[in-house]
């Protein structure tokens, strides 16, 4: 429920993901086969605020450091401060 206020008071549509058909949303099939290679499959977490740190950590790399080739290989937090400039000036 409190998923479903958010997104109304923000007027966000939802679109969910049939069950048993994750192909419908292949880029977040993507996202966690790496996220799982890279990191969860790696690492022994001695508890909660060490997870929350090895993964803000993760993160902040995959976002801000990492170049993405379906963005032009820069990382998405440039691309969307790029997006954000160019439609400012527009």
């Amino acid at each position: 429920m409190a998923m479903l206020a958010w997104s109304e008071a923000r007027r966000i549509d939802r679109h969910f993901i049939a069950p048993g058909k994750p192909q419908q949303n292949a880029f977040i099939e993507s996202f966690n086969g790496r996220l799982r290679d890279e990191l969860l499959n790696e690492t022994l977490f001695s508890g909660l605020g060490h997870a929350r740190g090895v993964l803000e950590a993760w993160r902040r790399d995959y976002n801000e450091v990492r170049p993405h080739s379906a963005l032009s290989n820069i990382p998405p937090g440039e691309f969307a401060r790029n997006i954000t400039l160019s439609q400012a000036a527009a």
